[in-house]
């Protein structure tokens, strides 16, 4: 199993809320203290994608960080990256296949069969969501909330990041509840600055 970047604290993209062009916005972050993002500009034209990822891809690989992609293992093949993340019901299997042993990957999962099933087909980590309401993607939901987060890591034999709503302010409760990290979109897209909180948290719990 591929380990995850140190400290397990992902930032996912959403160029729409960022407070700056993404390779900048990656840059600032990476400076900052993050080594691990995940391209999620989904409904990019694969040309402009695989553009985007070579300019993040570079930052990414001055400060010693990892990039992954959200969506295809081929365009992640394609872009260079060191993983891809899957969505919901993802072949993890065929992804390993393509993308080969030390390529990070991971499934976001919305319950315990999912995490169960991502772990099963050898994914190397899995997030859960919605954790807590998101303005990144208002209705999407229930949110589970620490307590159910807990019940549906308890046992799960790869990490499990928490995703959805997570901020400084409520991501000690997710990790006391056995998430391996967190996932963090919308927080660190519109205040780049906010990350140093976010990886004391992280990094207290290490």
């Amino acid at each position: 199993m591929t380990v995850l970047p140190d400290p397990p604290l992902l930032a996912i993209t959403d160029r729409r809320q960022a407070a700056l062009p993404l390779p900048d916005l990656a840059e600032r972050l990476f400076a900052s203290g993050l080594r691990w993002l995940s391209l999620r500009e989904k409904d990019l034209p694969a040309d402009q994608l695989l553009a985007l990822a070579g300019a993040v891809l570079q930052r990414a690989r001055r400060h010693g960080a990892r990039l992954t992609l959200h969506g295809e293992a081929r365009l992640a093949l394609a872009a260079g990256a060191d993983g891809v993340h899957l969505p919901d019901g993802g072949d993890a299997v065929a992804a390993r296949r393509l993308l080969g042993p030390r390529a990070l990957i991971g499934v976001s999962c919305h319950d315990r069969e999912r995490l169960l099933r991502a772990a099963g087909e050898g994914a190397d980590y899995a997030t859960l969501s919605p954790v807590f309401a998101t303005a990144s993607k208002p209705g999407y939901g229930p949110a589970l909330g620490p307590d159910l987060l807990r019940r549906m890591v308890a046992g799960v034999p790869i990490p499990v990041l928490a995703l959805g709503g997570v901020e400084a302010g409520n991501l000690a409760g997710c990790l006391e509840a056995g998430a391996a990290g967190a996932a963090v979109m919308g927080t660190l897209m519109r205040d780049p600055d906010g990350l140093p909180a976010l990886l004391r948290e992280v990094g207290q719990r290490a």
